[in-house]
């Protein structure tokens, strides 16, 4: 029996559900909305496994901040109405037979390409449910993103056509250019031109650093900031080497679950 496990990145979709609605007290009307946004994509997927994977919401900024203090240092938190509604939209979502992961010490982004990696690796089909393109470094023949919202998936045309890279390359590309959003500085007066243009002639920052065909314009700024471009480029990688602590089998998607 061939597998299609589906990721379902947990909060991206909630926090895109509870900013567009009116009321942000109003849970019950995220848990209704985000509960039939599930169901449609489980008939439009046809999932053999899935599962929600969840950042602990007292979870600190994790590895990332030790490597670079200023990481998501000015993220908003979380809204106290939905923080205090997790538990209910999680319930909401084991009815519908989707069971919760909650990441503990590693960011719920490592959890999903941990666990996508693994099972893509052995030749069966995974797909994210996310608008995060940093997943889309994961992407293989049978690892696949797909941005629920935007009803696109985004794969290696849209990455072309995006940032000029290949999936391979965007941690690179964001260890030149940075991710303002995430606060990861990159190389000091490196922007996305930049980046594509080096990443063109260059697989990687290291083999554009090392090289003496590097164009000038560029060797003054990898020289000064070549640490920085390495930061930047390990905290834009994600982890894939978590240990689960469980298997495919106990994601198996069997329909609702009866109370």
């Amino acid at each position: 029996m061939s597998i299609h496990l589906v990721i379902i990145d947990a909060l991206n979709l909630i926090r895109r559900v509870h900013s567009a609605q009116p009321d942000p007290n109003d849970i019950a009307r995220t848990i209704t909305t985000t509960t039939r946004t599930l169901n449609k994509i489980i008939k439009e997927s046809q999932p053999t496994h899935i599962i929600a994977v969840f950042d602990h919401h007292l979870q600190d900024r994790g590895w990332r901040a030790d490597i670079l203090p200023e990481y998501k240092q000015n993220r908003k938190p979380m809204p106290e109405p939905l923080m205090k509604g997790l538990e209910s939209i999680q319930d909401a979502w084991w009815n519908l037979g989707i069971d919760s992961l909650l990441s503990e010490g590693d960011e719920a982004d490592d959890l999903v390409a941990t666990l996508a990696v693994k099972v893509a690796e052995h030749n069966e089909k995974v797909t994210i449910i996310s608008t995060d393109k940093g997943y889309c470094q994961l992407l293989s023949p049978t690892l696949q993103i797909r941005d629920y919202f935007q009803h696109r998936w985004l794969d290696e045309p849209f990455i072309e056509k995006e940032f000029g890279v290949k999936p391979k390359q965007l941690a690179d590309y964001w260890g030149l250019a940075g991710v303002s959003s995430s606060q990861v500085p990159g190389v000091v007066g490196i922007g996305p031109k930049a980046a594509k243009e080096i990443l063109t002639q260059f697989s990687d920052i290291e083999q554009a650093y090392a090289s003496e065909e590097l164009p000038a314009k560029y060797r003054k700024k990898l020289d000064e900031h070549i640490e920085a471009a390495r930061k930047s480029k390990q905290v834009s990688a994600l982890k894939t080497d978590i240990e689960l602590g469980f298997n495919l089998q106990d994601l198996r998607y069997n329909g609702p679950n009866e109370d």
